[in-house]
């Protein structure tokens, strides 16, 4: 079981990169409850709350292919700590609006999503160029796995501080540790001297390329349809856990759990993701079940549920998320180029931010008129599309052709670099995110 992952420990380097590199995502897992508590509590209103969150995520997908570019050609330090900056001072004027300014709050969210910080694509550039195709595969479980720690920490910290102090705070600090995060991992990537690019980005002049050339990659846009309705599929998953607690009263109940949820992702992909034969279809169709199994407890279904059956509900549900997200991640890694990997993955987070930017206010207004276990039907109706096309999402080449290999005669000084990336998600995030849920927006 723990095998794969030995080999990240006997990389140089890679065991740091791989911690600093998600706490520099933590910030991510907590943002969307804490926006959600944040503007639900102006407006009263989960519908406009979910338009916010949509504001946030959209201005991170239109954002993300250039970022991505940006990665696979300039210093990911500077990029880093330059976006950093930006999205701390949007969310951070955000945090300090006065209620009766709200409808300001989605412009900042707009412009903040614009510059979210690239870390998880910047990990994702470094892991992608691994020559050893089974460490490879190892980091991408290890990053959808370790990532499920994000959306334990990352909800509780934000529901504790929404109970403890106030939901303006939850922002405020999501902001700040975005900034330090951000600057942290800059910082462990420049001392390292791991290269982010390929070779030819930096031997070759720029060519002026379509921003959608990569898209024409054989089987890419099948993935990413995939992955949007999967991040979409979770964004419902996590509104309609804050939901729940909230109106029964009990606002830090979201936190723990999505930490519940977050547990059963992370046992799933301890056991699974790390395995060979990702098999895409079958990992996101049990998602699908989960999704349906919470429906099943909900109000109108079940009146006045026990917090116990929710969490175990969440709990074996969660064991299909870690794996779907390193399925559906390594096969994105595996149908890139390897010059466009970056932008790729940038991609990714357009297609997940957008994923959960429909699905937020759609998710918002079943809340509002039909209730939780109606929104979170809706979502696994969602994933269940998302099951069926990806039955259509080509295999990718065998190992020995591995896009990895053009990498290797120009390792960093001590590491091969190269890793697939994981979610949430991602978050997607991931979830992903996002994950965690609502908590996707750490896709990034």
């Amino acid at each position: 079981m723990l095998t794969p992952y030995r080999r990240i420990l006997a990389t140089p380097h890679l065991p740091l990169l791989l911690a600093v590199s998600l706490l520099a995502r933590l910030y991510a897992t907590g943002m969307a409850l804490a926006i959600t508590f944040l503007v639900a509590g102006w407006t009263g209103s989960y519908t406009l709350a979910g338009v916010v969150t949509s504001a946030l995520i959209i201005g991170s997908g239109i954002g993300g292919p250039l970022r991505g570019r940006s990665v696979d050609r300039k210093p990911a330090p500077r990029l880093l700590v330059l976006t950093s900056l930006g999205y701390a001072a949007g969310i951070g004027l955000m945090a300090a609006l006065p209620p009766a300014w709200w409808p300001v709050a989605p412009v900042l969210a707009f412009l903040a999503g614009l510059s979210q910080p690239p870390a998880g694509q910047v990990a994702r550039s470094v892991w992608s160029r691994l020559p050893d195709a089974a460490a490879r595969e190892a980091s991408y479980a290890a990053e959808a796995t370790l990532q499920e720690l994000l959306f334990v920490v990352g909800p509780m910290l934000a529901a504790l501080l929404v109970a403890l102090v106030s939901a303006r705070a939850a922002v405020a600090a999501c902001a700040v540790l975005a900034l330090l995060g951000s600057a942290g991992f800059a910082l462990v990537v420049h001392r390292s001297g791991l290269q982010t690019r390929p070779p030819a980005a930096r031997s070759e002049p720029t060519r002026r390329e379509s921003p959608f050339a990569v898209l024409r990659s054989p089987g890419l846009v099948s993935v990413l349809v995939v992955m949007a309705l999967l991040v979409g599929a979770l964004t419902a998953g996590d509104m309609v856990v804050v939901a729940w607690a909230r109106d029964r009263g009990t606002p830090s109940l979201a936190g723990v759990l999505g930490a519940v949820w977050a547990v059963g992702s992370g046992v799933g992909g301890l056991f699974l993701a790390g395995r060979g034969g990702q098999r895409l279809p079958l990992r996101v169709g049990l998602v699908t079940a989960g999704l349906v199994l919470l429906a099943l407890v909900l109000p109108p279904v079940l009146s006045h549920p026990s917090p116990v059956l929710v969490a175990a509900v969440l709990l074996i549900g969660g064991t299909a998320i870690a794996p779907a997200i390193a399925a559906s991640n390594s096969r994105l890694g595996a149908l890139a180029p390897d010059d466009r990997r970056g932008e790729a993955f940038g991609w990714m987070t357009t297609a997940t931010t957008a994923g959960g930017a429909v699905m937020s206010p759609v998710i918002g207004a079943l809340l509002d008129h039909l209730g939780p276990a109606a929104a979170a039907g809706f979502g696994g109706l969602v994933v269940l599309l998302g099951t069926v096309l990806a039955r259509r999402v080509p295999h990718p080449p065998p190992p020995t052709l591995t896009p990895a290999s053009p990498a290797a005669p120009e390792p960093a000084p001590g590491l091969p670099v190269d890793h697939g990336v994981i979610r949430k998600a991602s978050a997607l995030v991931s979830r992903g995110e996002c994950n965690g849920g609502v908590a996707v927006v750490a896709g990034e």
